[in-house]
């Protein structure tokens, strides 16, 4: 379910204006506005030629860095595993969330087939934003995609993603409790080493092709 909900979440689509209304705050525009980045990107012909895999994946991965919050979702996903660990373990496990995470990301939104994303609406509290979006697929069924944000600076950042009210962290959350309760963070920490190298390997074999 985490694969398909963040397959759902990060497919940076066309975008289509919901009738009759146009939402215009900070969080809904810098939302779009990156989205509108990635499009641009996933169309750029030179980006499509032989051989430029690499440079079209590096730009794909800084707009996801722009997107979100990856340490904000880390944390809140190893939840009451967090306050235990050392500062060390804190930034290790962050990053490898984070490249994870982005790894992921790359592989599903190099799947774009032109689907689109619909802003229906948003809401803003002391907490932070939640952006409220439909996936349309090409067999015309919507999906509710919801993304949870939070004020950085002056940048609005994703934390979390709910795909029909399932929540992205709360799946990471349940997978990386059961590992450490029933084994132990290194061997979370482990586990997600061993993922990643398998992310290098197969990178590494589609740039040789």
């Amino acid at each position: 379910m985490a694969r398909f909900a963040l397959a759902l979440a990060t497919a940076l689509l066309l975008i289509i204006a919901g009738p009759g209304r146009v939402w215009a705050s900070a969080p809904t525009d810098q939302l779009r506005a990156q989205i509108d980045r990635a499009v641009k990107i996933l169309d750029d012909p030179e980006l499509k030629k032989e051989g430029r895999q690499r440079d079209r994946r590096a730009a794909v991965r800084q707009v996801a860095n722009d997107i979100f919050d990856f340490s904000e979702t880390a944390r809140r996903s190893l939840a009451r595993h967090w306050a235990a660990r050392t500062q060390a373990e804190r930034d290790e496990f962050v990053q490898l969330f984070s490249d994870l995470l982005e790894r992921s990301y790359i592989s599903r939104i190099e799947l774009y087939g032109g689907e689109k994303i619909r802003f229906v609406g948003e809401s803003i509290d002391a907490d932070g934003a939640v952006v409220r979006t439909r996936l349309v697929t090409k067999q015309g069924t919507e999906i509710p995609i919801d993304y949870k944000m939070h004020l950085r600076g002056d940048r609005w950042l994703v934390y979390d993603v709910l795909i029909e009210g399932v929540s992205l962290i709360a799946n990471y959350r349940t997978q990386f409790n059961k590992i450490i309760t029933t084994s132990s963070f290194q061997e979370l920490v482990r586990k997600m080493k061993t993922k990643q190298e398998e992310f290098l390997q197969e990178e590494k074999r589609t740039s040789q092709r």
